[in-house]
Order: C-alpha cells, then structure tokens, then sequence
C-alpha cells in the first residue's frame, strides 16, 4: 500500500513512486529511485520492457484503460513521465488517485506541438515563426507569410524527426500534406542556426529551481547523436538560455524534471526549438559527471524532497548507441574496446533485445579536461566497438 501523502509533504524512502512508460528513460529513473530506497511500479502495453527490468512491479495495460489506470494510481504515492506521448486522459484519470508530477496539464501542452508553440509565443518566449496548418489553403497561406523555406511537423506525437518534412517550394509543402490534408500540423521558418543546444532543469514543489547548465547537441538524421557539456556559448547567452528556461517553468507550472530545446542562431540569438516534460537524452551525460543526475533530481522534485546540486565534477560528453552498432558488429560490439580506451569512459546498455537501425540501445559517457575533449573520446570509444 502507498505511504498517505498530500500535496505538500515529501514522500519518504518506502514510499512507490508510478511511471507511465517502460523506456529507458524510465529504467534510468527506477535506478536513481531504488538506489534511494523508494519502490518503482512502471505501466505501459509492453512486456519485459526496459524499466520493468529494474522495477519491482511491471503493469502491463494499454493506456486508454483508464480503469487500470485508476488501480495503478492507487497503489502508488506519485506517478510521473518517462514517455509524453501517454494520452492527456490518461493523466487525468492517475490524477484522481495519486499526484501527478509534472502535471497533466504539462503534458497536455507539451505533447501538441501547436498547443506548445501557441503556449511559448503568447508568453513572450522567442520562438521560430510558425502556423498552424489543417488545409492546402493554410499550406498556401503559410508559405506567403513565413516561406520560402520551412518544415511542416505533424502537431501530434512526433520525435525523433518523425512526421517532420522540410520544404523549400510552395510544391514540396503541397505534397508534404497530400496523404491527409487534415491531419494537423504546423508550419516553421527554417531556421539558419550556428547550433542545437538544450537546457535539462528541475523545479520543486516548493517552487526552488535547478539546472545543469547548456548542453550542446549535434543531431544525425534527426536523431541526437552527441552531447556536450558544457556547451560552447558566451556567458551572456547561457544566462540567457537559463533564465528563459526558468520562466518557462514557472508560467508552465512545472514540478519535476523537463528539457528547454534551443536553437542558437548564426546572428547570436536564442529560439526555442522544443519542450520535453522529463529527462532528457542531452542530460544522461550528468549520471557520470554530475553531484546529481537529472534522474536523481527527477526523483527528488516529484517527491517533494530538496533538490540535489547540479555540479559538474568534470567536462563531459555522451554518444548514443543506435541499433546500427550491433548490426555493424554483426551482433557483438566490443565493449571491452570501448572501456580500453580511457577510465574516463562509462558505458551504459538500456535492456533492449532487438537492435534495429535507429533504436537507441545505450549510450557512451566520456569525461575531459575540456568538453571538446570529452567529445573526441566519447566518439573514439564508439568507434572501437
């Protein structure tokens, strides 16, 4: 049975914390939590899945069963996010039964790209210019007021590039939206960016605020490849970037963990790319370099338990892991290549059986002297496998 809580008390050591989502974003969080002595029950459609491995209770359960929904919620003393895509409903029916942090209206922002830039534009946070598209006539209109060059994104339940197309004539975004002219989407400026940064923090129930500095990002074929800390800006843009990521928070309301996706423009500005309502895969680098790791902090925001010092033991950085490593390998990376490289150098498996060409299967942490020394060592180790 859960330990009684209310909005304000913390919830101890002992207590079972719910995770909508079986991830890895999950598992890493189930870590931090057990290793802080609370229980972790994951739910979500899916069997031996990556946080259930590590979970002492796995829920298996589609998420528009909100009766089972319900039960879940009932049995644990919070439940938050591995996975945004987990339907606003869903949410609603958890809260009922158990704090959800961050909250259902968090989610319900954050998981539509329209409702999210329509959010981030009308409180004055610096966006790229955008328009929602339902027709061919909004297509049109689009590309006279923002063109000539843009990419149209599906509003919903996109990542990972999916359902994005880039367009560089009023053709190509016609026939961007030819299958289904009515599914919604929006319009973006492309923007000419110098680099993709992010900002992983965290905001307590009481309100307190932490972060772990910019992180620069470098994406291959939209998937996030390498991550850099901390990234290579002027002080004044950092600042920058942290201050908006902190009214973001506080406008949005936010108790736990959420990403701040920035593009840094070639003019030296700041746009707000994305939101991502829980960790973040730029912020795995911070469970080696980090006093703690944005997993331990989600685990403390949610619970209503101080924050946790974001302090950089060293300059670090991380690779991802794609299927393709095994299938290069034909099977049997060399993981003892890797770790030959440096005692700098942190390997981290997910739990996933089935290498596939773009499934994030892990992730190589290195640390530096310097980030751009980190980065070349990450990138070495995964060479070697």
């Amino acid at each position: 049975m859960p330990i009684a809580t209310n909005k304000t008390k913390p919830i101890l050591p002992g207590g079972t914390l719910g995770v909508l989502g079986s991830g890895q974003l999950g598992r890493m969080f189930a870590i931090a939590a057990r290793q802080m002595g609370y229980r972790v029950a994951t739910f979500s459609p899916d069997t031996d899945t990556p946080t259930g491995q590590v979970a002492d209770v796995e829920v298996t359960a589609d998420y528009t069963d909100l009766d089972a929904v319900r039960k879940f919620a009932s049995e644990v003393d919070v439940v938050t996010f591995e996975f945004e895509n987990v339907p606003a409903s869903t949410a609603s029916a958890a809260a009922e039964n158990a704090p959800v942090r961050p909250g259902g209206h968090v989610l319900h922002t954050t998981q539509h790209r329209l409702r999210e830039k329509t959010f981030l534009s009308q409180n004055g946070f610096p966006i790229t210019p955008f328009r929602a598209v339902r027709s061919l006539d909004d297509v049109q209109k689009a590309w006279r007021e923002i063109g000539p060059k843009g990419v149209i994104k599906t509003a919903a339940f996109g990542y990972d590039g999916k359902g994005q197309s880039k367009v560089a004539t009023l053709a190509e975004a016609e026939n961007a939206i030819a299958s289904d002219a009515h599914v919604e989407r929006v319009f973006e400026a492309l923007v000419d960016f110098a680099r993709e940064v992010s900002v992983v923090a965290a905001r307590g129930v009481d309100g307190s605020f932490a972060h772990f500095g910019v992180v620069e990002n470098v994406h291959v074929n939209h998937i996030l490849d390498l991550s850099i800390a901390p990234a290579d800006l002027p002080p004044s843009v950092a600042n920058e970037a942290i201050e908006i990521t902190r009214g973001i928070f506080e406008k949005l309301d936010v108790v736990g963990v959420l990403c701040v996706e920035f593009f840094y423009t070639r003019s030296g500005g700041l746009l707000v790319n994305e939101l991502a309502p829980r960790p973040h895969n730029s912020g795995h680098l911070t469970i080696d370099s980090c006093v703690t790791s944005q997993f331990e902090q989600q685990v403390r925001a949610v619970c209503g338990l101080p924050l946790g010092a974001t302090t950089y033991h060293r300059p670090a950085a991380m690779v991802q892991l794609l299927g393709d490593v095994w299938i290069n390998a034909g099977g049997y990376p060399r993981w003892d290549a890797a770790l030959a490289m440096s005692a700098d150098v942190k390997l981290h498996l997910y739990g996933k059986h089935d290498a596939k060409t773009g499934r994030k299967m892990g992730h190589i942490t290195a640390m530096g002297n310097t980030a751009r020394q980190a980065a070349e060592l990450a990138q070495k180790a995964r060479a070697a496998v």
